[in-house]
């Protein structure tokens, strides 16, 4: 039985993910190499402790237990003692290999490392490490600590053992799974870039507005979350690198709006920088905001 669990990563998805383990009864190691960084992802998590406090979801105690499970750290060698790792790095290839090579080199080969990736692929990034049958996608959802959703993605060569390990995290942190034998996107974010991708070209030709476009898919297609809205919340250059792949792995259908690209080219990010498709207070740009 998995006990203890090291994160790495303490940005929206990483500080998101510890906290729902620590909630569950994990001991969470959070790694994050920037002690900026660091810093933010712990006060996010106290924050959102404590709204879960204010809402009735936690009890104080219980909130407080959570937070002391949680330790953190600035170097890889911290996961040393982890029976799993989730790398919830930036979406690049490289970073994530460069990540897994480090964590080979201090974790024993019982170790299972899952990577928190939205689009790429698992039998790619476990082609980083001597063993890649060690390495299962755990595709959580933001905001981590409330979507109930987790995607577990089977590489070409992860072993059951693997893919164990991770429904038994997710679920005993009361999470819903789907299995999902790797293909590009997975299943969630190659139909959720899609839509998104075209509310952008419909914006480009003038269709609607952001608003009125968000405004139809939420009271006529019932979905939580306008395109627009949910673009701002994944972060607008992480939903182009998603496209990105996805056109080259696909095809011609994913080909990223060009308003979309020069958004990102503007620095139009979305919340965490406080503008993308809308403004939003500079207080809220360090907020709590994959896909």
């Amino acid at each position: 039985m998995i006990e203890r669990i090291a994160v790495i990563g303490a940005g929206t998805m990483g500080n998101g993910i510890a906290h729902t383990l620590a909630v569950a009864g994990y001991d969470v190691v959070l790694i994050d190499a920037a002690s900026e960084g660091l810093a933010r992802g712990l006060a996010t998590i106290e924050s959102n402790l404590q709204a879960g406090v204010e809402r009735g979801k936690l009890t104080k105690e219980a909130a407080l237990a959570a937070r002391a499970r949680i330790t953190p750290a600035s170097s890889s060698d911290a996961a040393a003692g982890a029976q799993l790792v989730i790398e919830a790095v930036p979406e690049d290839l490289g970073l994530k290999h460069l990540v897994l090579r480090e964590l080979e080199e201090v974790c024993p080969p019982s170790t299972v490392f899952a990577t928190n990736t939205s689009a790429l692929s698992i039998t790619e990034i476990a082609a980083a490490l001597q063993d890649p049958s060690r390495v299962v996608g755990m595709h959580y959802f933001n905001p981590a600590h409330i979507m109930k959703l987790v995607e577990i993605v089977r590489g070409l060569e992860t072993s059951d053992a693997a893919v164990a390990s991770a429904l038994e995290v997710a679920t005993r942190s009361g999470k819903e799974t789907v299995l999902i034998n790797e293909a590009p996107g997975f299943a969630t974010s190659r139909i959720n870039a899609m839509i998104g991708n075209e509310a952008f070209y419909m914006l480009q030709e003038g269709v609607a507005s952001a608003r009125d476009i968000d405004k139809a898919l939420k009271l006529g297609l019932n979905h939580p979350m306008g395109p627009f809205e949910m673009i701002d919340l994944v972060g607008l250059d992480t939903r182009l690198k998603v496209l990105e792949y996805l056109h080259q792995s696909l095809g011609e259908k994913f080909r990223p709006c060009p308003l979309l690209v020069k958004y990102v080219k503007a620095g139009r990010l979305g919340r965490k920088v406080g503008r993308g498709v809308y403004d939003y207070p500079r207080e809220g740009a360090s907020s709590n905001t994959s896909i």
